[in-house]
């Protein structure tokens, strides 16, 4: 095995800051900032809204390859109506004040 000099190693890390920019212009903004679990599945609207009714459109589906299956989950999103994800969102509006309400707890 090479053994190699530390000044020949160069780390490279993305700069701190880069995850803080958007919160400062948020703040900025005078935007309240919510602190919540990062992967609440109470507040993802992909766990309560999409997987579940795509879900359910295709099972019991077969598929000659994985990419007849990724069209299928594409031409099913694109199929959802507006008054659908209209209602998603109020929905989801609901669940953030419920996440509020208990403190950021699960429901």
């Amino acid at each position: 095995m090479e053994q190699r000099n530390a000044q020949e190693i160069q780390m490279t890390t993305p700069a701190v800051t880069q995850h803080v920019k958007p919160l400062i212009f948020l703040s900025s903004k005078n935007f309240e900032l919510m602190i919540h679990c990062p992967y609440s599945p109470d507040l993802s609207l992909n766990d309560f809204f999409l997987f579940p009714n795509i879900k359910k459109k295709m099972r019991g589906e077969r598929f000659e390859s994985p990419e007849a299956a990724v069209e299928t989950f594409r031409t099913l999103i694109s199929e959802i109506t507006a008054s659908e994800w209209k209602k998603c969102f109020e929905n989801w509006f609901e669940r953030m004040q419920k996440c509020i309400d208990l403190k950021g707890k699960y429901f």
